[in-house]
């Protein structure tokens, strides 16, 4: 008898919008599947910012991200 894999999804949001994933992705992958860009952007992950130097990290179930751009003006 063998054993069937179960595979659960990884649930993110990102600026307020459900994803799921089959495998969980790095920030840095998330931003390129989800076509968002990568410079001129800050990243936060359940209200705190995340730096760039720890976008290789694998997001986790449930974050909730926010991508957040400069815009020039006052």
């Amino acid at each position: 008898m063998s054993e069937q894999q179960v595979v659960v999804p990884v649930g993110i949001t990102v600026n307020g919008e459900d994803h799921e994933f089959a495998v969980a992705p790095t920030v840095a992958h998330l931003l390129e599947t989800l076509n968002l860009p990568t410079k001129g952007i800050a990243v936060a992950v359940n209200g705190a910012v995340f730096p760039k130097a720890r976008w290789d990290e694998v997001v986790d179930r449930g974050w909730d991200i926010e991508i957040l751009t400069a815009v020039q003006g006052g």
